[in-house]
Formats: C-alpha cells, structure tokens, sequence
C-alpha cells in the first residue's frame, strides 16, 4: 500500500457541478491525455483554462504538479487518471497512483475500473478498487470519476458498473477513456443519467464531443460534466451564438 500521504493544507470543496445556465465551459474538463503531450502544451492547456473558466483541467499523472502550479490562483481543479487508459492495474498501483496525485495538487480524480473483472461477474472485486480510490479521494477534498468504458459493455453491464460506483461512494460515473473503440454516446449518458440519480452521481460524458452542438446533446441527456479536447472551440461556438 502506498507510504505517501495527500496534502491536508489545502481544503477542497466538494461542489456540485455546475448549472449549465451559466455556460458550458463551467461544466468541461478541457483535457489533454495524449502520450507524447509536452510542458508547451500542458501550460498551453491551464491558460485557456483560466482564460474560458473550464471547471478543470484533465492531464495525465506526470502533469499534476505543473498544472496545480500553474492554476494555483485559479479556479480551475486539476484532474488525473488512475488506472488508465485499461483499468488493468493491480489495486495497489491504483491506490498509490491516487495518493500521489492527490499529494501533488489534484483535486478530481478519474479512475478506469477493472473491465474484466465486471465482464466476469467479479462485482466484489470491481467495488472494493472504487472503493478505496474513493475514499482517499475523500480523505483529500477531491472527487472521485469513476470510467466504466462503455464501449466495451452491455447495457446490463454499464447498470451494474453505475450502482456498483454508487455502493462504493464515487461521486461521477464517466462514460470513457477516449482510448476504446468508442466515446461518449447520448444513449450511454442517458441510461448512465438514470441508474445514478437517485445516488445524486454526477456523470461524465467523454470521448469523440468536438462541438456545441455534441455537447448539448450529452448534457439534455443528463451529462453534469463534459470531458473534451475542443473546449475553446466549443465556447468559442457558444459565445457566437450568443450563449
């Protein structure tokens, strides 16, 4: 288990997400998860971050720390991935890789659940790693996503992942990595958007949403957040429209 401890000096707060009444951007991760991304472009990321008010940035574990630096007097959260693009990690990876990214300035964390083990009927399994990636994300002020990479799922499936996050007090279920055979659908966000409401989850839409128009659709099915690359552009889009 992992020795590292996250920072207690900063208390963060568990918002809901935001009222889409007030724009879009309030509700977009604007992400960069590509492998060979570079400190020019990570920094490239926080400033439109500040400048458009995303509600996060979405970077990969090695970019925490520059991110949290960066945005530091902001109020845009840094986001991490744990356990990702496959979900395919040992537990103990996953909790370390929490702990660091916490301790190192996330305030969101997206975790990819083990897929095999849900396909496999292994349900104790798949609760148990939300669990403790949940927990530690509490014990730090910071919100747990929980990513049951809907492609790869049956709808049956992507019920059980959904109340299985639930039993394990994640906060969001998220519908992808972007690394699958496919992305963000407004069927998955809608039954996504109906398993978890009662629990009061927010859910994240990611994967393949370019436009304003791709945005809306996810949210009017029942997205609370959208995971995106081309969150300038669709603000940009917005803004044209008068809002």
């Amino acid at each position: 288990m992992p020795t590292r401890t996250a920072k207690s000096t900063r208390r963060r707060s568990l918002a809901r997400p935001a009222d889409p009444a007030g724009g879009i951007a309030g509700l977009i991760d604007h992400t960069l998860l590509k492998p060979d991304a570079t400190e020019k472009q990570i920094r490239q990321l926080c400033r439109e971050a500040m400048q458009y008010e995303f509600a996060s940035v979405c970077v990969n574990p090695a970019w925490v720390t520059l991110a949290a630096r960066l945005l530091r007097r902001s109020t845009v959260k840094v986001c991490t991935v744990v356990g990702f693009p496959l979900g395919a990690n040992v537990l103990d990876a996953k909790a370390y890789e929490t702990v660091a990214a916490l301790s190192d300035g996330a305030a969101e964390i997206d975790m990819v659940i083990n897929i095999g083990a849900l396909k496999a009927g292994d349900d104790e399994t798949v609760r148990s790693e939300i669990s403790l990636v949940a927990d530690f994300c509490r014990r730090g002020q910071a919100l747990c996503k929980v990513i049951i990479e809907c492609a790869l799922l049956t709808d049956a499936e992507k019920v059980r992942a959904c109340r299985l996050a639930a039993r394990a007090k994640a906060h969001f279920v998220k519908t992808s990595t972007g690394f699958a055979s496919g992305g963000a659908t407004v069927e998955d966000v809608a039954l996504l958007s109906r398993t978890v409401r009662k629990w009061k989850l927010g859910v994240k839409a990611a994967g393949g949403i370019r436009t304003l128009a791709d945005a809306r659709r996810m949210i009017a099915a029942g997205a609370t957040r959208i995971g995106t690359s081309g969150g300038v552009q669709i603000v940009k889009e917005e803004r044209s429209m008068g809002g």
